[in-house]
């Protein structure tokens, strides 16, 4: 093989996760033309299709061996349109028009958090410790916004007072993103491994309840998550400096 031929077969790209890249980038744009047309649930579980998309990737190329700079990237760039700017327009034309320049700069606080999350991820990608993520992902920041509008539309929520609710969320999934608290990355967890048996009795009723009310155990799971991480930083902080006075 010549040099030439060795550089082209160099420069190629790995399909398979790839796909599941694409797939995630065009969810998060379809949601995106959803919320232009007035179907703000399509729009919503859309940006959940996202999530599961972009799940995937990640988790196909490590099996397959098929991880690439490129692909980092490209995943990246995908974030950055279905969990940063998909989430942000949505809410925006759902609740936001009302408010004028107002609510264009709380649904940008949610994009630029978007933004500066995953730059952030990217340079510190092989210093950063595993186990934790430094700030809200932006997945689960989208996942709380998603997820609210999708609760509203479900139990027909007065759009007048959602829409305060909203603003303080987007806000605050925007400013967790770019915060320095620390959320479990649950890479520690070894699926492979044996497990008592009630383990698996208390994950098979999770999933009965998540199934049962998908809206609603989905939007408080994620919330959750959100607001575990300055319990856990606040919590790791206390005992260091217990340690120290010690």
């Amino acid at each position: 093989m010549t040099p030439e031929k060795r550089s082209i077969r160099r420069r190629g790209i790995y399909l398979l996760p790839n796909l599941f890249t694409t797939g995630a980038l065009f969810a998060g744009f379809y949601a995106i033309t959803a919320a232009m047309g007035g179907r703000f649930e399509t729009a919503a579980v859309a940006i959940f299709v996202a999530m599961i998309l972009d799940g995937l990737d990640g988790r196909v190329a490590r099996l397959t061996n098929t991880q690439s700079e490129f692909g980092a990237q490209y995943d990246s760039l995908s974030d950055m349109v279905s969990f940063g700017a998909a989430p942000a327009l949505v809410m925006y034309l759902w609740a936001f028009s009302s408010f004028g320049k107002l609510g264009l700069f709380v649904a940008f606080v949610h994009t630029a958090g978007g933004a500066l999350r995953l730059a952030r991820f990217n340079t510190q990608l092989t210093s950063a410790d595993k186990r934790y993520f430094q700030g809200l992902p932006s997945p689960a920041a989208a996942a709380i916004l998603s997820g609210f509008i999708l609760i509203c539309l479900e139990y027909g929520y007065d759009l007048e007072l959602a829409k305060y609710v909203a603003l303080i969320l987007t806000v605050s999934t925007g400013l967790l993103m770019v915060s320095n608290f620390r959320y479990s990355s649950f890479k520690g967890i070894d699926l492979k491994g044996k497990v008592p048996f009630i383990m698996a009795i208390a994950v098979m009723l999770g999933i009965a309840f998540v199934m049962a009310q998908p809206q609603t155990m989905l939007f408080l799971l994620f919330l959750g998550y959100a607001i575990s991480g300055p319990v856990v930083t606040l919590v790791m902080r206390r005992r260091k400096w217990q340690g120290r006075k010690l």
